[in-house]
């Protein structure tokens, strides 16, 4: 496996594989897959992967701004979505340990990631990449009808803003 930058070729798979996440009801609010233009504004040019295995795109990470605020430039939200033929086998882990230092290196000091308490495979990925758990943001929106808590994580950088 190898990670490597996104392309703008790689969009169809990206696409199918965040629908991936999106079905298993624990991944985002977002009850479809972005088209390539929403997509493509929605997330910074500079920290987008992909993880790569025999030719095939099997995972994807992306940081979006938190703020359009100066002051907030270097806050960003991670995203991050494994095909679920490959989940558990440490792909989402190299994802976020290279999407890490691809943001260190645009200056990016601050990760947050906002994650459902019931996705623990996304926790864990987060803690072993040394975010920590800041507290719980309840009934943070509906899903299906259902108010839906979100875990807020964050990791801050040790070579930016220390």
């Amino acid at each position: 496996m190898k990670i490597r930058d996104f392309r703008k070729s790689d969009f169809p798979t990206v696409k199918s594989i965040y629908q991936q996440g999106i079905d298993t009801g624990n991944a985002t609010f977002q009850l479809k897959a972005k088209e390539w233009d929403e997509w493509n504004k929605y997330f910074l040019n500079s920290c987008r992967i992909v993880a790569e295995l025999n030719g095939v795109v099997i995972g994807w990470a992306a940081l979006s701004a938190v703020s359009k605020r100066f002051v907030y430039s270097g806050v960003a939200e991670v995203s991050l979505y494994v095909s679920s033929v490959h989940s558990g086998k440490g792909t989402g882990y190299l994802l976020l340990s290279e999407l890490i230092n691809k943001s260190e290196q645009e200056g990016i000091w601050t990760l947050q990631a906002g994650v459902f308490p019931e996705n623990q495979a996304s926790i864990n990925i987060h803690l072993k990449n040394d975010f920590k758990k800041l507290g719980i943001r309840e009934k943070l929106g509906k899903m299906n009808g259902l108010w839906r808590d979100i875990l807020l994580m964050e990791r801050r950088s040790k070579v930016i803003g220390v």
